[in-house]
């Protein structure tokens, strides 16, 4: 998966902005204002891409023990976060599935007037 594509797809998720709230190199893509995924541009441009996505605790667990590209999360809880390198031999289609957990995930979290207010945007 190349930059642009991990750019446009976190931004097809409905409802969601991007920040650079830590500096000018982190990435942040947030929906109703929670982080569900984070890369640093630096990394990308050194072709050491990486992504720090949200996940199920019990499910961080397998998918780490499975994928030697998925770590605990840099810099992050790592209970709830992975950090997915993106220059090894995930398939493009499952890191597009891990994004929409992390997505899945934060959007269950907020509160249902915020809910109905982002399922209510157009896309």
């Amino acid at each position: 998966m190349n930059l642009e594509t991990f750019y446009e797809y976190c931004l097809s998720k409905k409802g969601t902005t991007e920040h650079f709230p830590f500096d000018e190199d982190t990435l942040v893509f947030k929906v109703g204002g929670k982080m569900f995924a984070l890369s640093s541009l630096s990394q990308w441009e050194k072709n050491e891409p990486s992504v720090n996505l949200k996940c199920d605790p019990e499910r961080a667990q397998e998918l780490r023990a499975e994928y030697e590209e998925i770590k605990p999360g840099f810099h992050m809880s790592k209970v709830h976060w992975n950090t997915i390198a993106l220059n090894g031999n995930l398939p493009a289609k499952f890191v597009k599935e891990l994004i929409d957990h992390s997505y899945e995930l934060v959007f269950k979290s907020l509160t249902k007037k915020i809910q109905n207010e982002i399922i209510e945007l157009e896309n």
